[in-house]
């Protein structure tokens, strides 16, 4: 079964993936990082991680952990992860929203230089991705992400804002039970319930991005690994049934968000 991605695709940008544990990258973006991370797409990717996971004590095995695992899916040097140590603004809590305004302050100070050349700041990134409002398991962390990323890219648009450029926020998208837990057969369905095009307003990137892989090496094959290699401490029996049934092992379907 071939790798299969979608025919526009994002090349030669610097992406920021934002997620809420460590992974996270493995378990719902594992076909995306994939296949942005490829040499021939001229890509620069890095993760943004706003918690180590320290909910069992575990929080510097997870961050090495996360490290392995990024550089399992592609990810170029050890610098491209990057994980925010504080609990006490972003807790791993199944109960806790984390504030949307802390987390649009720490993608400025993380994703902004303080000046560029024009006298304005200037972003270093080009795309930034994370969950969409549903989270995909309605995780509070999750969701929080997604008003964060929008806060953060609004504020960009903004008169005044000084950003010399826009940043690009493409979420995933989460389906219903059946389809999340229909794994490789998603690829049935995923193809026609994508809407094509490019993004509304003159916006020149594409509105939605799927990435489709098969079975093999640099595939499901390197995902499951990002896992079962990576994150040894979170490996438990439920996790094998995520790693064969669920489809965003196989894969991700991204929308472009219209900020303003």
């Amino acid at each position: 079964m071939a790798n299969v991605a979608a025919p526009t695709q994002l090349h030669n940008k610097t992406i920021a993936l934002l997620i809420a544990h460590p992974d996270d990258e493995a378990m719902f973006f594992a076909p995306t990082v994939l296949a942005l991370s490829r040499k021939e797409t001229g890509n620069r990717v890095k993760i943004l991680c706003l918690s180590s996971g320290d909910a069992e004590g575990l929080g510097e095995t997870r961050k090495k952990e996360l490290v392995k695992s990024g550089l399992l899916l592609g990810l170029k040097s050890e610098s491209d992860v990057m994980v925010i140590d504080n609990p006490a603004l972003f807790p791993d809590s199944m109960t806790t929203h984390w504030d949307t305004d802390e987390i649009s302050s720490l993608l400025r100070t993380t994703f902004m230089t303080s000046q560029s050349s024009s006298g304005s700041p200037k972003p270093t990134i080009d795309v930034l991705i994370t969950f969409d409002p549903k989270g995909i398991s309605s995780h509070p962390n999750h969701i929080s992400l997604f008003h964060g990323a929008r806060a953060f890219i609004s504020s960009l648009t903004q008169p005044g804002s000084g950003a010399d450029r826009a940043v690009s926020l493409y979420t995933l998208t989460t389906v219903g039970m059946a389809r999340k837990y229909a794994g490789v057969f998603d690829r049935l369905f995923t193809p026609l319930l994508v809407r094509g095009g490019m993004g509304s307003h003159g916006h020149v990137m594409p509105s939605s991005l799927v990435f489709m892989h098969g079975l093999g090496q640099g595939g499901w094959r390197t995902a499951r690994e990002a896992m079962t290699a990576a994150h040894v401490s979170q490996m438990r029996w439920f996790r094998y049934g995520w790693i064969t049934l669920s489809r965003y092992m196989f894969i991700n379907t991204l929308e472009l968000e219209e900020v303003k």
